[in-house]
């Protein structure tokens, strides 16, 4: 009996945090999976090594979301590596935090290169090239619905990013294919909990009815649900994966 294809899933800035536990995740399903990364190679090949060493398939691929003939590149290189594209995961993002006040040029245009504009260049090339029945899943935060004071910027290219999800929820009518955000609250990453001191870290912890952070791979078990069967019925939504902090 012919065994099915496996499945391919592209997880942008995948090499650290959320976004290795999400590719990890995917592998452990079945996907084979693109393992994106933007400059520094040895933790995407690493990562690689470990799926592979799992019974997995995966490969590492560079690729600056910003850059739209990048995110061409990309599914180009999943598509020679592994036949096609099923699952787009746009979680590559920066967080770069201050007041409205003290937000220079550069705080302002570098999450927008990546965060919005990153994103749209994933969620275009995808709606071009995803296999029908496919899934784009996107990353915005639960700090929209919070609103702390030095999130302004973030925040914002976060809730465009929602709404991008439910707008191509509906251009992609008639393929079967889903567009969803995941939002994930406070969470034990690098990317969260740089820069902030011991106290902060405890009050963010306490925030949700929980009372802990939010691990990788309580993000990476919201996408897994979105990207398999299971999830299939759920479409142009966003899952606030924060505890019940907001």
């Amino acid at each position: 009996m012919t065994q099915p294809t496996p499945k391919v899933a592209i997880v942008t800035g995948a090499s650290r945090g959320i976004g290795a536990a999400v590719a990890e995740r995917l592998a452990h399903d079945g996907f084979s999976t693109v393992v994106n990364y933007a400059s520094n190679a040895a933790p995407a090949e690493a990562l690689v090594r470990k799926i592979e060493a799992a019974g997995g398939h995966a490969r590492a691929a560079q690729a600056d979301v910003s850059d739209p003939a990048a995110l061409r590149r990309l599914f180009d290189n999943a598509e020679a590596a592994f036949g096609g594209v099923d699952v787009l995961v746009n979680n590559a993002g920066i967080m770069k935090l201050a007041t409205f006040a003290d937000s220079d040029d550069a705080l302002f245009d570098e999450q927008i290169a990546i965060n919005l504009k990153g994103t749209f260049n994933g969620m275009r090339e995808a709606a071009r090239r995803l296999r029908d029945g496919g899934r784009i899943i996107n990353f915005s935060t639960s700090i929209v619905g919070t609103r702390l004071e030095t999130y302004g910027v973030y925040a914002a290219t976060k809730a465009a990013v929602e709404v991008m999800t439910h707008i191509l929820a509906r251009v992609m009518r008639g393929r079967g294919l889903s567009v969803n955000a995941v939002a994930p609250g406070p969470g034990a990453t690098e990317l969260c909990l740089t820069g902030k001191s011991p106290e902060l870290i405890g009050r963010l912890s306490k925030m949700a009815p929980m009372e802990r952070l939010g691990t990788p791979e309580d993000i990476a078990n919201v996408v897994s649900f979105l990207a398999g069967p299971a999830g299939g019925w759920i479409n142009g939504q966003t899952l606030r994966a924060n505890g019940g902090m907001v």
